[in-house]
This record gives structure tokens, C-alpha cells and sequence, in this order.
């Protein structure tokens, strides 16, 4: 089943976890929207770098530490993701009490393990 994601951190460098995981969606078959703060591209997704309202977005990875995380805790509500994803270095007991108090699920979990696992 394809779950539409959006990626936020989104990163040109194929060092970075967040450009293999646009790869890895993509190879699986889920749409991606990606953000980033500067403009940019991975294999056929373009980055947006505005917090543009997207629709059927049904998870939401976290490519960005929690310092930074405060100025997209109200787009990532408005939304209305099925889940968050937390990836490893991500957690944030703030942004995660927000989302569940939203009826939105949070896993502190790696979007590529879950993918390679069938568990995505």
C-alpha cells in the first residue's frame, strides 16, 4: 500500500540518512513530498522550501534535531498525518506529547529499518 511521505530535512548529499530515505520510499513505491530549507532534488522528488499545506500525508519523517523541530510543530499538525516518525537522533518528548494529544501516532523508529523490515 503506498503511504504518501513527507520528508522533512530533506538533503541533496547521498551521505545524509534523510536522501536515502527519499531513495528508498521512492524504490518501494511511496509518493514523497520533501522539505528542506533550500532548494534541491533526489531522483524524481523536488524539494519544496516553504511549509506548503500537502494533502494525504500519511507519515511524516523527521530529519531534523529537536532544537530545530519547534518551527514545524504547527505545520505538522495542520497536516493531520496518520504517524510521525522519530528518526534516531530526532526524539522529542515536547513534539511527541503535541502530536498524541493530536490523535496522531509516534514511532521513535528508522524509516529505512522499517522499510527494509516490511514494516513500513
Amino acid at each position: 500500500m503506498e503511504k504518501k511521505t513527507l520528508v522533512i530535512g530533506a538533503s541533496e548529499k547521498p551521505e545524509r540518512y534523510a536522501f536515502k530515505a527519499i531513495t528508498k520510499l521512492r524504490s518501494h513505491g511511496h509518493p514523497v513530498e520533501a522539505l528542506a530549507l533550500k532548494p534541491g532534488k533526489v531522483g524524481d522528488v523536488e524539494f519544496i522550501t516553504k511549509q506548503t499545506p500537502l494533502d494525504n500525508i500519511d507519515t511524516v519523517t523527521l530529519y531534523v534535531g529537536p532544537r530545530n523541530q519547534p518551527a514545524y510543530y504547527d505545520y505538522v499538525k495542520s497536516l493531520s498525518p496518520r504517524r510521525v516518525l522519530f528518526n534516531p537522533g530526532t526524539e522529542n518528548s515536547e513534539f511527541r506529547e503535541l502530536l498524541k494529544n493530536e490523535g496522531i501516532e509516534v514511532m521513535e523508529a528508522c524509516t529505512l529499518v522499517l522499510l527494509s523490515t516490511n514494516q513500513y
